[in-house]
């Protein structure tokens, strides 16, 4: 799989930019602040509907503009597939593939396999759990795509059973009579039925990328070796199956209705769970050094790239501003590992920092402009 090429209306800072890339190495160039991330950033965007900068699509936007425009070109197997978004910040994206309108945006999901590793990913290991959430559902998603609607449906109910919750904390709170509970066993059943799903493909998910983490970082860290994962619930030890998930998830609820009642907020799910990130016997946050910490994220990405392959369709790698970061063994053994991929898009402020076997197509960035030049 391949991107042929990505055509942009008022996205970001471009009113318009037209880039045909290459399968193989291509390297994007130019001082920061001239729009490099702001490329890669939409394909990421096409791959999963979400910016991996910016949490809201308000920013997407260019200035004074009220509509940005993403198309985007990807061939698999000798066939290409157009894929187009019209992102409108306050209303439901519009999409088309393969130039017909599609019902829902997230029909689009799966048609580009990407798999993108920025300074901003440093966040996975000295961040909040919701970014390692994240992390382990977009590559979900990205395996298959019918998760969008588990998550979907998971967040839709959570938000449905927090509000009834939350109203009836606040009639305790001022003393407005007893608190109407009838729908929450409502809520419940299909908080339960949800998130069992979720939490089984996510331990499943876990197992399988486990290997590949260890493998990755071994690789970058040249030996350093001890890189492991792990699912950490709120719910503690957890069953195999989905049967057992419902039930304890269930069982968790009850207990923890008092809890929330005192809280309003919804305390049981896999809302609250994280991913376990350890060296050795220590965990990662709070005990790795930066470069530890850099390489370990970088592994987290290459892990989902192996694990993507594996499944028989080879993802895009995007590596954006990270050989800055790297000294010179890091960075080739980087290279030596990225190399043969069937397409990697990378962006630099300075070409010396992209070691020599990446450089194939290459582009130069300035003046709002994007330059093929090799």
């Amino acid at each position: 799989m391949y991107v042929r090429s990505l055509d942009l209306v008022d996205f970001r800072s471009y009113p318009r930019a037209v880039v045909e890339f290459e399968p193989g190495p291509n390297v994007l160039v130019g001082p920061n602040g001239v729009g490099k991330t702001n490329l890669v950033e939409a394909l990421g965007y096409v791959a999963t509907l979400s910016s991996h900068r910016v949490a809201t699509d308000a920013p997407l936007v260019r200035a004074g503009a009220t509509t940005a425009v993403i198309r985007c070109a990807i061939v698999h197997d000798g066939r290409e597939l157009m894929v187009e978004l019209a992102i409108e910040p306050g209303k439901a994206n519009k999409a088309r593939l393969g130039r017909a309108p599609v019902t829902r945006a997230r029909d689009v999901l799966g048609a580009l396999r990407l798999v993108l590793f920025a300074p901003e990913d440093l966040s996975l290991v000295r961040g909040d759990p919701a970014e390692r959430r994240r992390y382990l559902d977009e590559l979900l998603v990205a395996r298959q795509p019918r998760f969008a609607g588990v998550r979907a449906d998971y967040d839709r109910v959570l938000k449905q059973r927090n509000a009834l919750l939350r109203t009836a904390y606040l009639a305790g709170k001022v003393g407005a009579g007893s608190r109407d509970l009838s729908t929450l066993e409502v809520w419940d059943a299909h908080l339960v039925e949800h998130g069992a799903i979720l939490l089984a493909a996510r331990l499943e998910l876990c197992a399988a990328l486990a290997p590949h983490v260890a493998k990755a970082y071994d690789a970058v860290a040249a030996g350093g070796g001890g890189a492991a994962i792990g699912y950490r619930s709120a719910l503690g030890d957890l069953p195999a199956g989905r049967d057992g998930l419902r039930d304890q998830l269930l069982a968790a609820l009850r207990d923890a209705r008092q809890a929330e009642l005192d809280r309003g907020v919804t305390l049981v799910g896999p809302h609250r769970d994280d991913l376990g990130l350890t060296l050795g016997p220590l965990p990662v946050k709070g005990y790795a050094s930066h470069g530890e910490s850099w390489s370990f994220a970088l592994a987290l990405r290459l892990a989902a790239y192996d694990l993507l392959r594996a499944d028989g369709i080879e993802p895009v790698l995007i590596l954006d501003d990270v050989f800055a970061e790297l000294d010179t063994g890091r960075r080739q053994r980087l290279a030596d590992l990225v190399g043969g991929a069937s397409q990697l898009l990378v962006t630099c402020a300075v070409d010396g920092d992209v070691p020599a076997d990446l450089r194939g197509a290459r582009f130069e960035l300035g003046d709002g402009e994007v330059r093929r030049v090799h």
